[in-house]
């Protein structure tokens, strides 16, 4: 099963780490949380991940550099605006990107 780094950027600290215990309670999931937008930046630029999970309290213009800063990677990383819903919805969103994670019913 392929590890999954997945780096939550919003503003709500409390919501951040409610979407960190979801994920790392997925086997081989790790959530790397970032509320700083040039810190999130730097992270990206260094350390590949294979999603960017926008979350609540971003301004328009912090979502906007953030998106522009992935096409300037040199990995590809998927992007997953998630504003809120369930622990279902999240997991939905991450095995829509990476279908073949998608464990057996």
């Amino acid at each position: 099963m392929k590890n999954l780094i997945i780096i939550l950027f919003g503003k709500n600290e409390e919501i951040l780490h409610t979407l960190q215990r979801i994920i790392t309670g997925t086997n081989g999931w790790q959530a790397v949380i970032q509320q700083d937008l040039l810190t999130c930046k730097k992270y990206l630029s260094s350390y590949p991940g294979d999603i960017l999970l926008l979350s609540s309290g971003l301004s328009t213009q912090e979502e906007t550099e953030i998106i522009d800063h992935l096409s300037y990677l040199d990995h590809p990383i998927g992007l997953i605006k998630h504003y809120g819903g369930g622990s279902g919805l999240l997991k939905n969103e991450i095995y829509s990107l990476f279908p073949d994670l998608i464990p057996d019913k």
